[in-house]
């Protein structure tokens, strides 16, 4: 572990213990948050089968709906450090009164979500993106912005467990969701069992469905386990409390700023694609469904850092906070890296899995190289990002993917595409550029903090 210069003087030992305790957290956070990314994942599977413009349109409706889904997921997941650091101090009450007013704060800005979303939905005519791709996108992204209220509410129980460490249920309910989903987009856009086809649209509500499914699983399992009896005696709307709810979106917002900065940078790379054609805009759905699938895996350790981060912090054991995160780093890292070598061993055959034409399946195949160059600092980046959440280190981060991918990646993407004639390359370049900065900065800024609670 000489890569941090930190911990060049601890015991082997301690790392081996901590990497335990890691896997056994990230785990299952690893499946169930990679159950939020295989709904895209699937649906452009399945859609690209009924062809390119389809398949273009699906990445513009995710892409735009990418941007809503993150800044709803960041408000949830601060949800999870002020419990981690809650059940540390055994504080009870406090955990109960976070459950209630982040499922109402959750459930709340959900609906907000959709009404927002729906509202402006027609409006993405003006991104200058091919005709039929913005007609066959619209009514998928409405379906899609409903879809945030269930998924709302799920992320409020998911986080709440999680806070206490308890990571395999919503993962065995994300897999569920998902089987379901797949037999969903099978019966509804290819249209069996007597349906008509309904090709994108259906996989919209088959996404739809399975995210109400997911709501009241992770609900009824939250709500009536014995497990959590005792938090369950404020959950009247008696106790409903601006403070708490104060506490989760001064928390939450700065998190959910940071990852807009983030995932609105490889939103807006597709707006640009997009102004090269549907076949450029497909290409980039490949390449992007299989990026955020490791990136999504990377998170769950990322999760696991948050909740060991956080809980040592409010154990005041700081020794083992700045172990348990240097130790998530190391664990980022050597995913990524495997992650990565997949993606060039794979990058002529995974694109013909989504679809048959070759002009597509040459672009995205040079992609996945790219790709596979900023594993390493995607894995970074996301791993600072949640090592710092646990130190409830939100503000400086959001300033961070701010510079990093809007003021240097995608001015840098959009030169090499358009100016200097790289196209859709360039636009990756630049998102590879704006990944590694991240990735620096984030870390030395855990390594500055963690360094200065251990003195």
């Amino acid at each position: 572990m000489r890569a941090f210069p930190l911990t060049a003087g601890m015991k082997s030992e301690e790392y081996k213990e901590h990497f335990r305790k890691n896997f056994v957290l990230a785990f299952p956070v690893v499946l169930s948050q990679l159950g939020h990314i295989m709904v895209s994942v699937i649906d452009s599977l399945m859609v690209g089968q009924t062809g390119t413009i389809p398949l273009a349109a699906a990445s513009l409706g995710n892409s735009i709906f990418t941007i809503t889904m993150v800044f709803g997921l960041g408000v949830s997941y601060s949800i999870t450090p002020l419990i981690a650091a809650a059940e540390g101090r055994r504080n009870y009450t406090r955990i109960s009164l976070l459950l209630l007013n982040g499922l109402f704060s959750n459930m709340l800005l959900g609906i907000v979500l959709f009404g927002v979303g729906y509202f402006f939905s027609p409006y993405i005519t003006y991104l200058n993106q091919p005709e039929e791709v913005v007609r066959q996108a619209i009514p998928y992204i409405n379906i899609l912005f409903l879809s945030m209220v269930p998924l709302m509410v799920f992320q409020a129980f998911r986080q709440f467990a999680e806070g206490l460490s308890l990571t395999k249920q919503s993962m065995y309910i994300s897999i569920l969701a998902n089987s379901l989903n797949v037999v969903l987009n099978y019966i509804l856009i290819y249209g069996k069992l007597g349906f008509e086809p309904m090709g994108l649209v259906g996989a919209g509500w088959a996404t739809l469905i399975s995210r109400v499914v997911m709501a009241l699983m992770m609900g009824g399992y939250v709500l009536y386990s014995r497990r959590f009896a005792v938090f369950q005696r404020f959950l009247t709307y008696r106790h409903l409390s601006f403070v708490h709810m104060y506490h989760i979106f001064r928390l939450g917002l700065p998190i959910s700023g940071q990852m807009v900065f983030e995932m609105g940078a490889f939103s807006f790379s597709a707006i640009m694609i997009g102004w090269l054609g549907a076949r450029e805009l497909a290409a980039h759905q490949i390449a992007i469904n299989v990026a955020a699938v490791t990136y999504m895996m990377a998170s769950g350790i990322a999760a696991a850092a948050t909740i060991r981060v956080g809980n040592q912090k409010g154990l005041r054991n700081f020794r083992a906070m700045q172990v348990a995160g240097f130790s998530s780093f190391a664990m980022g890292v050597m995913f990524m890296i495997a992650s990565g070598l997949l993606m060039v061993l794979g990058n002529k055959f995974i694109p013909s899995l989504y679809i048959d034409d070759p002009a597509v399946i040459e672009i995205a195949s040079m992609l996945l190289i790219i790709a596979a160059l900023f594993q390493i600092s995607d894995g970074v980046q996301v791993v600072g990002l949640g090592a710092l959440r646990g130190l409830e280190d939100v503000k400086v981060p959001g300033l961070i993917s701010l510079i990093a991918y809007w003021i240097i990646g995608l001015p840098v993407g959009y030169f090499l595409c358009f100016k200097a004639g790289f196209g859709v390359n360039g636009v990756w370049t630049g998102l590879l550029t704006g990944l590694s900065i991240a990735a620096i900065l984030l870390f030395w800024r855990f390594k500055k903090l963690s360094h200065q609670l251990t003195r």
